[in-house]
């Protein structure tokens, strides 16, 4: 995009429920493939829904960044309001809209793609250790983002985020959904990635609490003169 135009609402909008889509899309599709793959090994299935993950989400972002900031995450597009752009009512709920309707396509793309039924997962995850896990990778991925972005280094955001997510995969017991609309969208596959709707709701609560952590400690740690 050429310095100073201004992106039609629609324009962002679609690339909002591409990226998305293409994210649960990875996550889903890969999730599949490994318990096709690795059918006895979880940790290595792990793995290999990780990397891609990462590796997806790092290019995912590059792609749409200039066009229309590369949320794909109702959380990172409310916290990205609270910390001062300036976005209206109207463009925040067309940005969520897309962004979660592009995460239940993703998955039932995923799932067409490895002639999967599209099922409601009856996968539980809602424990305490995990709802914990998603406060956690929550707040660490609000803060990478917009300590970066406020540093003047937004062109690490794109690799910095993917390893976040690939490393939070491991170093929590969630798997680090860290996103309403990718958290939604998992609903639709009741395979290795799927998550039952029984623990969505926790899961959407944790992520809130999380986003609200990180916004704090981006304030804190990284200030800007509006703070």
């Amino acid at each position: 995009m050429r310095a100073g135009q201004v992106v039609p609402l629609w324009r962002r909008a679609a690339a909002e429920a591409l990226g998305t889509g293409m994210l649960v899309a990875i996550v889903v599709g890969s999730g599949i493939a490994a318990q096709q793959l690795s059918p006895r090994d979880t940790g290595l299935m792990l793995l290999e829904n990780s990397l891609a993950t990462a590796l997806g989400l790092s290019v995912l972002i590059a792609v749409f960044q200039r066009l229309s900031g590369a949320h794909f995450n109702p959380i990172v597009t409310i916290a990205d309001r609270v910390l001062g752009a300036r976005r209206s009512a109207a463009e925040i709920a067309v940005y969520i809209a897309a962004q979660i309707a592009g995460g239940i396509g993703g998955a039932v793309l995923a799932n067409a793609m490895f002639e999967v039924p599209t099922r409601i997962s009856t996968t539980d995850r809602a424990t305490a250790g995990h709802l914990l896990a998603e406060v956690v990778a929550t707040a660490g991925l609000i803060m990478v983002i917009f300590a970066l972005v406020r540093s003047g280094r937004s062109s690490v955001v794109a690799p910095a985020v993917g390893a976040h997510i690939g490393a939070a995969y491991w170093f929590t017991s969630s798997t680090s959904f860290a996103n309403p609309a990718v958290t939604i969208g998992r609903i639709f596959t009741d395979t290795f990635a799927g998550i039952a709707p029984t623990s969505t709701l926790p899961f959407l609560g944790a992520q809130i609490i999380g986003a609200a952590i990180g916004v704090a400690l981006t304030v804190l740690l990284f200030p800007s003169r509006k703070d």
